[in-house]
């Protein structure tokens, strides 16, 4: 095809303007990549999805200058993230877990110790209010071009690139394509990719269907709630049991129930199953729906194939419980987006981008799994109807609720699952024989210097806050930790990365803190802040090293 038949020409296109493509677009955007975003919705983002933007996310937002403005919207800062459970909302406390506030979880971080490892904690504030706040920065970058409200209709694949022609007959070549254009993928779809895995979960509480809806309550917390302020409230018995999240902390709610049919929605039932959870006749406005898919746990056979790869949800489908979907899929594209901009500069070596797939896949298979195991501790939720009587058999009911319920908070402290994703055996890491990973935990995670893992925090200049955090410090490309009180020098290192223009930085951390914790005089941390390598000194052969973590030995 002629060269001048193609309207526009651009590094990498991406197919979806959800929060995992507007994520991968400004992590472009930061390697001064340009792209394109096609997404075929309007940008309006007006439904209430996800709510959990957790630790590993924070940290790329802070990468991008942003963690500070989303930590603005959603709850208020002062309102406790508690989860509590209800007979209903008028009726028992069963049990509550209690969870810090945005205040609390500030003054943690100002009071942590040097190597304290959260420097961004787990922020609640529904996915739409981000997704409206990232298209908004998205416009005022100088690489990213969004085009909402146009649909990709085809996507031809050749050896220089991809083709992408839209609805509108438009076509536009590219070198890289991305989907993350959702669970029916066009991307997934055009390269031959399926998902395997498990498609749904047979039990009563969130299972099988389920309706998602978004409501404003203007009497709940004021009549019902007040003083018993929560982030997620759930009503259990032996009619109904629904979920509400507070979404702004006043009257927006986000519902989520099995006890309606989202093939079959009825809003006046919907009413009627609210009110039936709060246990009176309050008012319900419903602003909207959606089916929502429990015990999903679906990842695609590959994530990526010549120059087509997915991210986010055409990647893995989860099942929402826990939060883990958007965070991992924000976790793909930061492994993804600097491979992009290294295959584009010409300094990335052909394994380089065949390792998305090879290192971000299993973690989508530890994930979802976790996401779906999460959800079948729900279904061991037992609802007798003696559980709202006044009586020694309703007390002894709701005495074994509360032990069953005080359980499930695992799900809410997921933090091995946030920051323990590791790269272990992947082809663009060097480990040594003698490494061993710390164990894998749901719950618990365990900072290490064994390269394969998220380099390991540290505050720096003994400070908190802007500037004293070791993920500031680090550079756009790859970074040369030299720790310790007298580690050796890089010149081998840098001078092989300039020979081959790959971006390389040195950063002395002095003191035994970050020695102590990387367990080496040097290491090597990746863009994405993973660990290449790790070393008492550099190798004979540095040049053999960069080629290894580059893509190119």
């Amino acid at each position: 095809m002629p060269e001048q038949d193609f309207a526009a020409r651009t590094p990498v296109v991406v197919v979806g303007g959800g929060p995992v493509g507007l994520a991968l677009a400004l992590l472009l955007d930061a390697q001064n990549v340009a792209c394109v975003v096609y997404d075929e919705g309007d940008a309006s983002f007006d439904h209430p999805r996800g709510n959990t933007h957790n630790a590993r996310t924070m940290e790329h937002y802070r990468r991008l200058g942003i963690a500070d403005p989303i930590r603005a919207l959603g709850l208020p800062e002062h309102q406790a993230t508690d989860v509590a459970y209800f007979t209903r909302y008028s009726g028992y406390e069963l049990a509550r877990l209690p969870m810090p506030s945005g205040t609390q979880k500030r003054k943690a971080v100002a009071s942590a110790p040097a190597d304290g490892q959260v420097p961004e904690p787990l922020h609640r504030a529904n996915q739409m209010y981000v997704e409206r706040f990232l298209v908004r920065h998205a416009r005022t970058r100088p690489n990213i071009t969004l085009r909402y409200g146009v649909r990709v209709d085809e996507i031809l694949p050749d050896a220089d690139g991809v083709i992408v022609r839209d609805h509108r007959g438009r076509r536009t070549r590219a070198r890289y394509i991305v989907g993350c254009d959702g669970g029916r993928s066009l991307v997934r779809r055009s390269a031959g990719i399926e998902y395997t895995g498990e498609h749904t979960l047979d039990q009563d509480v969130l299972g099988r269907k389920a309706t998602a809806a978004y409501l404003r309550l203007p009497t709940l917390r004021r009549d019902l709630l007040g003083g018993r302020d929560a982030w997620s409230y759930w009503a259990v018995n032996a009619d109904v049991v629904v979920n509400l999240i507070s979404l702004d902390g006043a009257d927006e709610f986000c519902l989520l129930t099995s006890s309606l049919d989202p093939d079959a929605f009825d809003a006046e039932r919907l009413v009627r199953i609210v009110r039936s959870a709060a246990g009176t006749d309050l008012p319900v406005e419903v602003l909207g729906h959606r089916a929502w898919k429990p015990g999903v746990a679906l990842v695609a056979g590959s994530f990526g194939t010549g120059r087509v790869f997915l991210a986010g949800d055409s990647a893995h489908l989860f099942t929402p419980t826990g939060g883990f979907g958007m965070n991992t899929g924000i976790d793909d594209v930061a492994n993804l987006a600097w491979k992009l901009a290294a295959g584009t500069r010409g300094w990335g070596g052909a394994r380089l981008l065949e390792s998305y797939s090879a290192e971000r896949r299993p973690v989508a298979l530890r994930n979802t799994a976790a996401a779906r195991a999460l959800n079948q501790n729900l279904g061991a939720i037992e609802r007798p109807a003696a559980l709202e009587d006044d009586s020694a058999a309703g007390r002894s009911a709701r005495a074994a609720a509360a032990a069953l319920l005080g359980t499930l908070g695992e799900q809410f402290s997921s933090i091995g699952v946030q920051l323990g994703a590791r790269y272990d055996g992947s082809p663009v890491i060097r480990a040594e024989d003698d490494d061993t990973p710390p164990p894998d935990s749901l719950t618990t995670y365990t900072p290490s210097g064994v390269p394969g893992g998220r380099a390991p925090h540290l505050w720096l200049d003994g400070g908190r806050g802007a500037g004293s955090s070791l993920y500031d410090r680090l550079g756009a490309g790859f970074t040369l930790l030299r720790l310790g009180a007298s580690p050796p020098d890089g010149a081998a290192l840098c001078a092989a990365a300039a020979d081959r223009g790959v971006p390389l930085t040195v950063l002395d951390v002095p003191g035994p803190v970050g020695r102590e914790l990387y367990g080496r005089d040097l290491a090597l941390v990746r863009p994405d802040q993973h660990l290449a390598w790790r070393g008492d000194r550099l190798p004979r052969d540095a040049v053999r090293l960069l080629a290894q973590v580059t893509g190119a030995g």
